[in-house]
């Protein structure tokens, strides 16, 4: 399936947002936000968010610094 990560079209096997971001080995990063359709996804959710071909997914990930 394609979705688009970041506006990049991307091939998955993921079939949720969870499984997207364990693929995307950042299953182990705690800051990180991801977004479906402009809307923010809580982390609780992420295990039954079905992902569509063509959805828009964004992630955001955290960084310290100035």
């Amino acid at each position: 399936m394609k979705v688009v990560i970041n506006d990049k079209p991307q091939e998955t096997s993921a079939k949720t947002i969870a499984e997207l971001i364990k693929e995307l080995g950042l299953d182990h990063q705690p800051a990180i936000a991801v977004a479906v359709g402009q809307q923010v996804v809580p982390r609780s959710s992420w295990v039954n968010f079905t992902l569509t071909e063509n959805t828009s997914v964004l992630i955001i990930k955290a960084a310290q610094g100035g």
